[in-house]
């Protein structure tokens, strides 16, 4: 499988990000994997990553809905202002525990292209590599 340039885990879970990075890259998603524990600090990773159209940039962003200082609809919010030359490239996959009605309105509306259960697993990343870049993992 040809891997992603860049990916961004974005949960102010500690171990959550640690169990998602154990899994990215052992299933070898991507060679650059950068780790936010929330909204602001994905803004200012994309801030110095996605200045100019590189490989630096991630092509996908999993992101958590609900994390202290930003949450993730803030962070989208915010994202959209953001000018940058690849941002139509970049798939927002939002991750939660979260099933409350007014939770999945709210992502429904959203710009984003899909919305997982956590945990991450093996199947569910090849899905999401299946529908939006157009790979799969090996023995898939």
């Amino acid at each position: 499988m040809q891997k992603l340039t860049c990916a961004l885990l974005v949960d102010d879970d500690q171990t959550t990000n640690y169990l998602n990075q154990l899994l990215l890259k052992r299933l070898a998603v991507t060679d650059t994997l950068l780790v936010a524990l929330n909204g602001q600090e994905a803004l200012d990773l994309l801030k110095i990553h996605c200045r100019e159209a590189t490989e630096e940039c991630p092509a996908l962003i999993l992101l958590d809905v609900k994390m202290p200082v930003m949450d993730g609809f803030t962070f989208l919010e915010a994202y959209e202002e953001l000018p940058l030359p690849q941002k139509s490239a970049i798939i927002i996959v939002m991750l939660t525990t979260s099933l409350h009605p007014l939770d999945l309105d709210r992502v429904q509306k959203l710009n984003i292209a899909g919305f997982l259960n956590k945990p991450l697993t093996e199947a569910k990343i090849n899905e999401v590599l299946e529908n939006h870049f157009s790979r799969h993992l090996p023995n898939h």
